[in-house]
């Protein structure tokens, strides 16, 4: 079939869909948030972008695949998609940049500190399950911060290491820091705590889930000092597999599965803690979770089995220990969502902190996602943000002005249009979830 170019002067966006994104932030308030949050920089300049178009627009474009900078241009070139947001102008990738690079430490902590406060402590939750966890963002420029430090998957390479806190009742991140590639997995961990615990105000923490990386006993000690429970997976010390070796008795859980409990003492230790071990026999489950006891390769019971175990301060049975931890292996899928979704191993710039504060911006565009998927679109499993980019918010669309009145034009079909509508007109009353003060 032959057929002839032509051209239109209407302005069309591929992301008509962002209209509901649009209506949520305006319901729970988003703008007036960065309106009150005064440790946001401000330029002075009349040619500067005000400081809620540039974050606004810095969100959407990461909602829209932006994981770099240089894909912000896609979004400034959408000018029907600026119309959507009410955007006079969209900035441009060096703006943001230049905005970012205002940043610092005690910008980022109390920016961090608004923010996530805002969404905790206004969410109809009175306890949390805490999931803090570690990460590793491989870097190929001159970053500052990024050296070399554990990286398992490009050994050798300079990285950043950051620490993020996951609620996972909501699938939210609840604080955020960048740190240099050559930190441990525990490093300043216990001023991480209290700054994430400070971000929830007087609502309780039920539940802190770690796993080996933040097996120590300055960690646990401060958690028991707190009253805080925990459950973290313990390192499979020597101390440890030779507590596993004298172990006899084991109840049997499920099919190859076996676990059992028992006090352990630490020469460092104070006090001894309740340990749950579990074994897993790899020939009724090949995919097992665990570790072998590398002092007892040799030994014919040993060498059929995986390993794990957790100290815990939890009075529950050791079933119940070990299956609430495994439920923080979501930790693990937010993360990669992050990184894969929100740009969370890509934005970056020459200095750290504007680095950390970029991302910081990256942890929030991911919260506003989670509060849209969890009160908007209340489906019982939770779509990556790549499938909604294209089952929700790629619908081309344009203005049109009739009868005086601008009206945004949805390409759907027909079958389409009932569900759209059903989303547009769905009460977006967030006052009970998230308060709006």
């Amino acid at each position: 079939m032959k057929f002839d170019l032509s051209f239109t002067n209407k302005e069309i966006t591929p992301w008509g869909g962002m209209v509901f994104l649009k209506q949520m932030l305006d319901k729970i308030g988003f703008r007036e948030q960065i309106e009150k949050c005064e440790s946001l920089p401000v330029s002075l300049s009349n040619n500067s972008y005000k400081k809620e178009v540039l974050l606004e627009s810095f969100i959407t474009s990461i909602w829209c695949g932006a994981n770099r900078f240089l894909h912000t241009e896609i979004t400034r070139a959408d000018k029907a998609l600026g119309e959507i947001f009410g955007w006079r102008k969209t900035p441009a990738q060096d703006a943001y940049k230049r905005y970012f690079g205002k940043f610092t430490q005690h910008i980022n902590q109390q920016v961090g500190h608004h923010f996530f406060s805002w969404f905790f402590q206004n969410l109809n939750l009175n306890y949390f399950t805490l999931d803090i966890d570690s990460s590793v963002i491989t870097r190929y420029g001159e970053q500052e911060g990024a050296k070399k430090g554990y990286n398992p998957k490009k050994k050798g390479r300079n990285s950043h290491h950051p620490i993020i806190a996951f609620v996972n009742d909501v699938k939210m991140v609840a604080n955020f820091w960048l740190r240099s590639g050559d930190t441990s997995s525990a490093n300043n961990f216990v001023g991480f705590l209290e700054e994430t615990l400070l971000n929830f105000g007087d609502k309780k923490v039920g539940l802190v889930r770690l796993d080996s990386g933040f097996f120590q006993k300055d960690i646990m000690d401060y958690l028991e000092l707190k009253t805080l429970q925990y459950i973290i997976a313990a390192k499979f010390t020597h101390p440890i597999q030779h507590l596993i070796d004298q172990q006899d008795f084991w109840i049997k859980v499920d099919e190859g599965i076996e676990i059992c409990d028992k006090y352990y003492q630490a020469k460092n230790w104070e006090k001894p803690r309740r340990i749950v071990i579990v074994r897993q026999k790899t020939a009724q489950r090949p995919n097992a979770a665990g570790r072998i006891l590398s002092l007892f390769p040799e030994d014919e019971i040993h060498r059929n089995y995986r390993y794990s175990a957790y100290i815990t301060n939890q009075e529950q049975s050791a079933t119940d220990v070990w299956r609430t931890y495994r439920n923080r292996g979501d930790a693990e899928n937010r993360i990669k969502e992050l990184k894969a979704d929100f740009g969370a191993e890509s934005f970056n710039l020459k200095g750290f902190f504007p680095t950390e504060a970029a991302l910081i911006f990256s942890m929030i565009a991911y919260n506003l996602m989670s509060i849209f998927r969890l009160f908007v679109l209340q489906e019982k499993t939770q779509k990556t943000l790549s499938t909604l980019r294209y089952r929700t918010f790629a619908i081309g669309a344009y203005f049109e002005k009739v009868g005086g009145t601008l009206k945004l034009k949805i390409a759907l079909t027909k079958k389409r249009r009932k569900w759209f509508v059903g989303i547009w007109d769905y009460p977006i009353d967030l006052s009970q979830k998230i308060s709006t003060a």
